[in-house]
């Protein structure tokens, strides 16, 4: 069972490999795991996962549109954070924390805000124009919008 486990997660990131990793985010998303949000001013409501990587490590602070990029995670023990780092970030959760570890010692950046629930989250991005976060699949967005990542 195990073996047939590890085939299908092989065949799934080839399959998302050969069509630009957006395969990735909808069969986590599909399996129950998270949904990308944004404050329901911003009116960009869809992005590239390059842009979304990119606005979570900080190395592109602003949207399309001119306005702030807000990011928040969820905390690192989270299922929801941790399949969002592996699809969206490409990378396990330990290893972006170690790379914000690296710029805070090296005086650049902070991290973004951990929050410890969903529903903090979706207050944090409510509060902010230009937050975006994700949540666990079922939360009440209570007035935030989904962002459609490509």
């Amino acid at each position: 069972m195990r073996r047939l486990r590890s085939s299908i997660t092989g065949a799934a990131l080839v399959m998302a490999a050969l069509c630009g990793g957006w395969v990735a985010v909808a069969a986590q998303s599909a399996r129950g795991g998270y949904q990308v949000i944004r404050n329901p001013d911003n009116p960009i409501d869809a992005v590239d996962r390059q842009f979304l990587e990119d606005a979570f490590l900080k190395k592109k602070t602003v949207w399309p549109d001119g306005a702030s990029v807000r990011p928040v995670d969820l905390a690192p023990a989270s299922t929801a954070r941790r399949q969002f780092s592996d699809d969206v970030l490409r990378r396990p959760v330990d290893a972006i924390r170690s790379y914000w570890q690296q710029r805070i010692f090296a005086g650049r950046e902070l991290p973004p805000p951990e929050l410890g629930s969903d529903a903090e989250v979706v207050r944090f991005v409510l509060r902010e124009r230009g937050a975006v976060g994700y949540v666990s699949n079922g939360t009440a967005l209570n007035g935030t919008k989904p962002l459609t990542v490509k």
